[in-house]
């Protein structure tokens, strides 16, 4: 449901084909809330549309607005809304699930098959605009002592946290992240968060090496495509002096989640989280000879309030991973910094905050 007001949005059509166009403004339905959006981060998901027309198996087919992760103020209630009044500061889970399913039922809503909405994805509508809605029961209130731009990074650190959890790390825990981007540092601080004592994460860029180490990795390794897994792995169980009891894959690359395979302590876990080629090969033979389980990792469930209360406790500081800045009618602009790889995560700025 919209009005006749319209308002600026970041519109993607296509592979390489993202447009800065006018879009009517929504009125929340039933069990939503309008929300003004004060910042939305720039996803490693969102570079995927932009540079190859599709996520996976989710590929473009109508144009849709970008941005999943944000944060904003209630501005409007839809109707039977209880939970949130006009002016609560909120940070919402972008995917909306059935509540109603087996799945759901059963506690694991986060793979739900009926979900209501998936803002920024195929079908649905994102954030990057100055007003949205979204369901009420997936926003939760902002603590006070969170800025809008921590809020809008909540999303990304509940991800390192449902990791860590199905991972099951462990305080002395001995870790591996393959990739140190934006998901890959927010594993490294909830995995330093849960305990974990040595985290070593790998890259193929330096810079980005250097920002790991600079809030918390204990080892870093610099990596390239075209190396052997089995190299690598050598490496990086020499650099920390011993096998990972889990390693996490966020880079998406095969080659990647081949070493994560190859450096882990047998009997012990790989979490899969990157997004990258729909079919991989990887060493299936050393990993079942060894027994090592390989969890893959969408998204999260229940982990949006744990993630505020470990920034809140100071537990994890944040603030940190957001490099780069702009405002929405330059948004194009922002998606050429975030696909260039420059800095770590680009915020982009849809209302004054």
């Amino acid at each position: 449901m919209s009005n006749s007001k319209m308002q600026l949005a970041a519109v993607i059509y296509g592979k390489d084909d993202l447009r800065m166009e006018e879009r009517p403004v929504p009125l929340p339905g039933k069990g939503e809330v309008q929300i003004a959006v004060a910042c939305v981060g720039i996803c490693g998901s969102d570079i995927h549309y932009l540079q190859e027309g599709s996520l996976g198996t989710l590929a473009i087919k109508e144009p849709f607005v970008l941005g999943h992760e944000f944060s904003g103020t209630v501005t409007s209630i839809g109707e039977g809304v209880t939970s949130l009044k006009i002016g609560d500061r909120v940070t919402p889970e972008p995917a909306a699930a059935c509540r109603k399913c087996e799945i759901c039922l059963s506690g694991r809503y986060n793979i739900c098959r009926n979900r209501v909405t998936f803002c920024g994805t195929p079908g649905f509508d994102g954030a990057l605009r100055a007003l949205c809605c979204h369901p009420a029961n997936f926003c939760h209130r902002l603590p006070d002592s969170l800025s809008m731009e921590e809020g809008m990074l909540m999303n990304i650190l509940a991800v390192g946290v449902y990791v860590c959890e199905r991972a099951c790390i462990r305080p002395g825990s001995s870790i591996i992240v393959t990739g140190a981007g934006p998901v890959g540092i927010a594993m490294l601080l909830a995995a330093k968060a849960s305990g974990a004592t040595k985290v070593c994460i790998t890259d193929v860029l330096q810079h980005r090496l250097d920002f790991a180490k600079s809030v918390g990795a204990t080892h870093t390794l610099l990596v390239k495509a075209s190396d052997d897994p089995q190299a690598a792995a050598t490496k990086v169980k020499d650099l920390m002096g011993c096998e990972a009891e889990t390693s996490i894959e966020c880079s998406g690359a095969e080659e990647a989640l081949s070493m994560a395979i190859l450096a882990t302590k047998p009997g012990k876990v790989v979490a899969v989280v990157g997004t990258g080629n729909t079919n991989k090969t990887i060493p299936a033979f050393h990993a079942l000879t060894n027994e090592i389980d390989i969890y893959f990792c969408f998204a999260y469930k229940n982990c949006h309030e744990i993630a505020m209360e470990l920034v809140t406790s100071g537990k994890v500081d944040i603030k940190p991973l957001i490099t780069h800045r702009f405002k929405l009618d330059k948004a194009l602009e922002a998606f050429d910094c975030a696909r260039n790889r420059q800095g770590m995560k680009v915020a982009i700025a849809c209302n004054d905050y």
